[in-house]
């Protein structure tokens, strides 16, 4: 069976018989799979009315079980510090989260989830991993092993750049 990327790599060859395009049948499907994972992912943060990236600080909020400050956060995230202010707001108005204030610095304040701010991130959760899981039903758990493992060899290639 073949798929749009090996159509493309088949007219490089026809057009450029010695180049070696190989790394675009990786590259190329995964930017492709990039694109449709993203959509499939989004559908579940929209059904819960949230964006991905606020899936994503209630998420960080929810696995480190402690409040953190905004810098933590955007940090973790990588998104600059006015956009986290921005996210931020948005999340207190709706009562996602709450500013708690420090005791030793009273311009400094810390974010974290409010009970509702829980329900929804536990509930996004639950949906979140099924949907990854069916995103990933066509491998077996072996290659889901290898393929994890290759992706992180690659990432961590990349940091090093």
């Amino acid at each position: 069976m073949q798929d749009p990327v090996d159509h493309i790599l088949q007219q490089w060859k026809n057009t450029k018989p010695n180049l070696d395009c190989s790394a675009m049948a990786i590259v190329g499907r995964l930017r492709r799979v990039d694109k449709s994972w993203e959509k499939q992912l989004n559908t579940v943060f929209k059904h819960h009315k949230i964006s991905s990236i606020e899936f994503d600080i209630l998420a960080t909020l929810r696995r480190n079980q402690v409040p953190l400050t905004p810098t933590q956060l955007y940090k973790t995230l990588m998104l600059s510090s006015g956009a986290m202010s921005t996210r931020i707001e948005t999340l207190v108005q709706r009562g996602f989260i709450e500013r708690v204030s420090s005791d030793k610095d009273r311009r400094s304040c810390k974010v974290a989830l409010t009970e509702l701010g829980i329900t929804i991130i536990d509930a996004t959760l639950e949906k979140h991993v099924q949907n990854m899981d069916n995103m990933l039903e066509v491998l077996t758990d072996d290659e889901k092993i290898q393929f994890a493992a290759l992706l992180k060899k690659v990432a961590l290639a990349d940091q090093a750049l």
